[in-house]
């Protein structure tokens, strides 16, 4: 009989991973909100953030396969994270793949896989709240109700 060994280290790492990925979805949905400039005209248009790490990012846009233009690998566009109604952090992308993608709504999406542009400034403001992300994984507690505020 063989016996595995559970490696806790690579556990704890893939539990803080999708905890990291459950709170992005929240804050994603929630609180940050993000354009891109996609045409060559300089307009703006939202696209959903999917997920982030310190190395990239993936969004999605909705998509009509008869009426879109898929962007090709290496790619650059500018992306706007906006934390509020009117600041955001510029950010540079560079994109790396695109991939449809049908969701449980039926709806059709293109999803395409970031990587920062780590030279542009600034990523230093980014990659800050990307930590930020992580650190919270880490740390965070899960409110369960075991505790009772009391105001006064």
């Amino acid at each position: 009989m063989s016996a595995k060994v559970l490696d806790f280290k690579v556990k704890r790492e893939e539990s803080l991973e999708k905890k990291r990925r459950s709170f992005e979805r929240i804050l994603f949905q929630n609180t940050l909100v993000a354009y891109s400039v996609i045409d060559k005209e300089g307009s703006i248009y939202p696209v959903t953030l999917v997920d982030i790490s310190r190395d990239g990012c993936l969004f999605q846009i909705p998509w009509n396969v008869r009426r879109d233009k898929k962007y090709p690998a290496e790619t650059e566009l500018p992306l706007r994270i906006y934390f509020t109604d009117n600041s955001y952090i510029p950010v540079n992308v560079i994109i790396r793949y695109g991939n449809e993608y049908v969701a449980n709504d039926n709806n059709t999406y293109m999803q395409y896989g970031c990587a920062f542009d780590h030279e542009d400034r600034s990523y230093t403001a980014l990659a800050s709240f990307i930590e930020f992300l992580y650190l919270f994984a880490e740390h965070s507690k899960i409110d369960r109700g075991d505790s009772k505020v009391f105001f006064t």
